[in-house]
């Protein structure tokens, strides 16, 4: 019996023991993870505008502490604050990571209860270790958020001064990152001069080869040493792979290391504009032959190089088309999802544009990644405007440029780093340490700093136009071979009516139709008066011979935060709709160039009628087109097919617009057929609108389905009034439209009736990842109700 008994009690020990170590194991399995593990941290806020949340509402970020008017000039500013609890449940010794991607623009981080983190700055992001600030079971986050003035916080400037807006709140992702504790570094964080993270740099790059270097920090924070290596697989567009891994070193416990490797490819697919080819870059970082982390990220390989000649991308000499992007939607500012701004990506993409200068500060991550994929260049640039202080806004400023690099020093589209305040007295001293930190940074014979005073510090002088005279402005610009970029045209020049070169043209013109800010609504005659403002000031900047590009001021009306009317020098209007200088600039791009989106097909032939036809109508119809040739028909009947014809307005354009002289006004059918070596290749027609009869109810969503890439979305649904033919009535500036959502998960943000601005009403939907198909409606009393359904 107590040999049974003996038995029964080693056989029930080594169960005992098996388990022990079967949990033991277990745990340990748990605590290695082969790759960081992001959770979306966006959703189950809370929000109030009192420290104790006495009449919190709840929220899900991005978010914006107040819905604005439709023309802001009283923004809200104060202090905010937000709130979420969140379980956590160890499983190791695991790192974890909370990131807030944008906070506008200054913060102050509580984990429960205890005070973990001040931050200044509202577009870059921080990350902090909360790793230590954990308990088990139920956690909770505090932020307090303040957007009001202050001068050492760059911009820096007054609000009530400031010409664009900072909306305030937690306005982009945030994210909650487990990893192990033997990891790859966050660049930001780790704060080390050129190094953090996982830098890529691509040099002697030709069709036949090209080299890379790939720098990666590791750190160790087990409480062991640990051989440590990384190994990359390089994979490019077509599915070819390559793996490199990096020489094998000892690291000890609480202690970091760099690892490096380099090495070749063969016959590398290049990045650029029309070609935006991506390679898919994963890091693995091996701690005692396992993978303890693993990072996937995009890269380009592409060659820049800015000389006495001109700005060459892939060893061809091209001439920079560009335009200035604020972030900002209406209502919400710049609380908008990423789907949002890769449709503002597309947008600029589809005005023939390939270079975008981030005006005045870094825009979401996800921007840069559209312009990436689009083959868009990007200036990228400090925030900075008007305005300079010596101190502490001094440095900060310093840290947004260190900040803004290690961000986004990846990214192949960004060719030129705006290390300058735009339009502000920097001092001599702050313009030399500002480029040496970037060079610290990126020490690379391709890295291009950028400023708006002509210092020899800066590799890139980019005044504005008007800050030079006319009539010349920076055609005879030539100091030693330097290159000149001209960061703004189109506006300025012709709000302070000091164009100089059409003066005379301008005479009989009323001082608002002078103007290149013009809203849709006020009608052809302006509408026009403005693509001719931004073609002249096209055609003159072409004309210096060491100007390498331009980028026009703006690609959509922006709000000034002090003003009773918007800023519409835009090519678009606030809503993104097209004005007729977008179609200007779409026909500025050659028919041969073209890209492929998500299924859409960007560039190639384009034709577009500058005309509405109606009574009030100029019978002189102007015709963008990228064609040779171009035939007009007005009611079947060829009016002409001609050729472009060159006069002082386009002398340096490729592509000048098509002028028609129809004898006199006939309502009915303008058609316009593109054509190129004889051969149709496109057409545009306009008819004349009758009485509106209803509404088309749609929603843009420039090759980014709903739900693609976010559970929330927001969007621009529009309702255009139309006649029993399907025009739209473009002289509609009065009909009231009533949006409702009547199935579905959605919110409308915005006025409500809105009101139609030539001939189309605008509201926002704010998409809450729901999956039940969204029934939306858009009513008029006189009209009716119309209804379209949409799945997200």
């Amino acid at each position: 019996m107590k040999n049974s008994i003996k038995i029964f009690l080693f056989t029930l020990s080594l169960f005992m023991v098996f388990g022990l170590l079967a949990h033991v194991l277990k745990s340990e399995a748990k605590q290695i993870l082969e790759a960081p593990q992001y959770i979306d941290f966006n959703k189950d806020w809370k929000f109030s505008q009192d420290s104790i949340f006495s009449k919190s509402i709840s929220i899900e970020v991005p978010h914006v502490p107040r819905i604005e008017p439709l023309v802001v000039n009283d923004q809200w500013q104060g202090v905010m604050w937000y709130k979420k609890e969140f379980e956590h449940y160890s499983q190791g010794e695991e790192k974890l990571f909370l990131k807030f991607e944008g906070v506008m623009h200054e913060s102050e981080v509580w984990l429960n209860e205890q005070y973990v983190k001040h931050h200044k700055g509202g577009y870059l992001p921080f990350t902090i270790d909360i790793s230590n600030h954990l308990r088990e079971g139920k956690n909770s986050v505090k932020v307090k958020v303040k957007n009001t003035d202050n001068p050492v916080i760059p911009p820096g400037k007054p609000l009530r001064d400031l010409d664009f807006n900072y909306y305030g709140g937690i306005y982009r992702d945030v994210k909650l990152i487990t990893k192990n504790n033997v990891y790859i570094s966050d660049p930001i964080l780790t704060n080390k001069i050129g190094g953090g993270g996982i830098l890529v740099h691509f040099s002697e790059i030709t069709d036949v080869s090209a080299k890379c270097e790939i720098n990666i920090h590791a750190v160790n924070e087990s409480s062991k040493e640990k051989e440590l290596y990384a190994e990359i697989i390089l994979r490019d567009p077509d599915g070819k792979t390559l793996l490199q891994k990096s020489d094998v070193v000892s690291v000890k416990s609480k202690s970091d290391h760099g690892l490096s490797i380099s090495f070749n490819i063969d016959k590398p697919k290049l990045w650029g504009t029309s070609s935006p080819y991506l390679h898919t870059l994963t890091t693995k970082l091996y701690s005692n032959d396992q993978i303890v982390d693993s990072v996937t990220q995009k890269v380009g390989i592409r060659k820049i190089e800015m000389n006495s000649e001109g700005f060459f991308l892939n060893e061809k000499k091209m001439y920079i088309r560009g335009t200035n992007r604020h972030q900002e939607y209406p209502y919400v500012g710049y609380a908008i999802s990423n789907a949002a701004n890769y449709r503002d990506a597309v947008k600029i993409k589809q005005a023939g544009f390939d270079f975008v200068r981030l005006s005045h500060y870094p825009q979401d991550e996800s921007f840069l990644d559209a312009c990436d994929e689009l083959g868009l260049l990007v200036m990228n640039a400090i925030p900075g405007w008007q305005f300079y202080q010596e101190g502490e806004f001094e440095n900060n400023s310093f840290k947004d440029i260190r900040d803004m690099v290690r961000r986004d020093r990846n990214h192949p589209s960004i060719v030129f780093w705006e290390t300058s305040l735009n339009e502000s007295g920097m001092t001599e001293e702050y313009m030399i340490k500002a480029n040496k930190i970037l060079k610290e940074e990126l020490p690379f014979p391709d890295t291009y700093s950028a400023g708006w005073i002509d210092h020899p510090s800066f590799d890139l002088y980019i005044p504005a136009r008007q800050h030079s005279k006319p009539p010349n402005y920076w055609m005879d610009y030539d100091k030693e071979g330097r290159k000149v970029f001209i960061a703004e045209y189109g506006d300025w020049e012709y709000y302070a009516q000091n164009a100089g070169f059409n003066q005379k043209a301008f005479k009989d013109l009323k001082e608002e139709e002078r103007t290149s800010r013009q809203l849709r609504e006020h009608g052809e005659k302006r509408l026009l008066q403005q693509a001719l403002n931004f073609q002249e000031a096209a055609n003159s900047n072409r004309q210096g011979e060491n100007t390498i590009g331009h980028a026009n001021w703006v690609m959509f009306d922006y709000n000034r935060g002090y003003s009773d009317d918007l800023e519409a020098s835009g090519i678009s209007d606030i809503f993104r709709i097209p004005k007729f200088t977008f179609y200007f600039y779409q026909s500025q791009r050659p028919p041969n160039e073209s890209v492929k989106f998500r299924g859409l097909d960007i560039g190639g032939p384009m034709v577009k009628i500058a005309n509405y036809w109606n009574r009030d109508s100029p019978t002189e119809v102007k015709v963008y087109s990228n064609c040779s040739e171009v035939a007009l028909y007005l009611n079947g009947g060829l009016i002409a097919k001609k050729v472009p014809e060159k006069d002082k307005y386009s002398s340096h354009l490729k592509h000048p617009p098509f002028i028609f002289k129809i004898p006199k006004y006939v309502p009915g059918e303008l058609m316009a057929i593109g054509f190129i070596d004889g051969t149709e290749v496109t057409t545009d027609v306009v008819r004349t609108p009758e009485r509106a009869k209803g509404l088309r109810l749609s929603i843009d969503i420039a090759g980014i389905k709903i739900g693609d890439m976010d559970t929330e979305d927001i969007l621009i649904l529009n309702a255009r009034v139309i006649d029993e033919l399907g025009n739209v009535v473009t002289t509609d500036n009065t009909t009231k439209v009533f949006f409702e959502v009547e199935a579905g998960g959605a919110e409308l943000i915005g006025e409500n009736p809105s009101t139609s601005k030539a001939g189309i009403a605008s509201i926002l939907i704010k998409m809450s990842g729901d999956e039940t198909p969204l029934l939306i409606s858009g009513k008029n009393n006189l009209l009716g109700k119309y209804s379209q359904s949409l799945n997200p």
